[in-house]
């Protein structure tokens, strides 16, 4: 432990000197954009690509109270082990809200045909790119991988989940305090939108029903559709599997599944990480995803350096 800290705080020192540049690429009706750092000499470019919902190229969103910096500080930390980095904003957030009208008329293959274009873009910063997608994003990158761009090298799967959305959406729910008397309700419009039908928002109770409007239930019916390790079985390339075992989110079972999915992947555990990649803060369960001065899990960076660099 003290060889990834001390190993982790030289990549901060020289990740501190790191600066971005916004740069952009054609979208359907107007540009993305990502936040580049372009490392001299490096071998290795990584694509970030962001969870769920509004969540902006450093990791933060504030419409759901999420403040952690995790991509930004991903991406300085790779800086300072020498890899260069594009992370982006997803089409319709953003600077990448001009890309469509709607940020909800998507879907997973629109996302992953954007992540292969970023791909190539990151070609220009190393002959090598690797794209590491982040709980939801993992889904997009699986899927990206399936029309693998000519530079893509590998995955980099970080917290990801390894079931079906849905079906994890359920346990997530079924796991929050007082939801056991709406269950059969929330079991019910997940099952529909599986079934790719639209399900009536008013039937559901007054806090759950920003969750279900029908602008989102169209991409969740499309979310729904993707098993993530049937995409997996289907990547033969490198991967690296990320996990820690204090995410309330995504479980090391997921972990374990795509591990069994893709047999060749590396698995890199972390202890007491959260899903925004941070250490745990005891009786603070939700700290790591508002507080961004705390910095990211201290074995992240040197897993991913030594992954790329074997």
């Amino acid at each position: 432990m003290g060889y990834h800290v001390l190993l982790s705080a030289l990549f901060l020192m020289v990740a501190a000197t790191a600066s971005a540049e916004t740069v952009r690429i054609d979208g359907p009706a107007g540009p993305l954009a990502g936040e580049m750092i372009a490392v001299d000499g490096a071998r290795h470019a990584v694509v970030i690509v962001p969870g769920s919902g509004p969540t902006d190229s450093d990791g933060n969103g504030k419409q759901m109270g999420l403040h952690s910096d995790t991509y930004k500080l991903l991406a300085e930390g790779l800086a300072g082990a020498g890899i260069a980095s594009i992370r982006i904003d997803k089409r319709g957030f953003f600077g990448s809200r001009s890309a469509i009208a709607d940020p909800n008329d998507v879907t997973v293959a629109a996302y992953a045909q954007d992540t292969r274009d970023w791909v190539r873009r990151a070609a220009d910063l190393a002959p090598c790119v690797w794209i590491a997608g982040h709980s939801e994003g993992g889904l997009v990158a699986l899927l990206a991988a399936q029309e693998p761009p000519e530079n893509l090298c590998g995955l980099i799967l970080l917290a990801a989940a390894g079931r079906p959305i849905g079906r994890l959406l359920v346990d997530q729910m079924r796991a929050m305090p007082g939801n056991a008397p709406f269950m059969p309700q929330i079991e019910a419009a997940v099952s529909a939108l599986e079934a790719g039908h639209i399900h009536d928002p008013a039937a559901l109770p007054p806090f759950l029903r920003p969750m279900f409007t029908a602008g989102l239930q169209r991409y969740m019916i499309d979310l729904f559709s993707y098993d993530p390790t049937a995409l997996a079985r289907d990547w033969a390339g490198p991967a690296l599997i990320v996990q820690g075992d204090a995410d309330m989110q995504i479980k090391p079972k997921d972990a374990d599944l795509l591990a069994t999915a893709m047999p060749q992947a590396v698995r890199a555990d972390l202890t007491g990480a959260t899903h925004m990649l941070k250490d745990d803060v005891p009786g603070q369960p939700f700290v790591s995803y508002t507080d961004p001065s705390l910095p990211l899990h201290a074995g992240l960076i040197p897993a991913i350096t030594a992954f790329l660099n074997d």
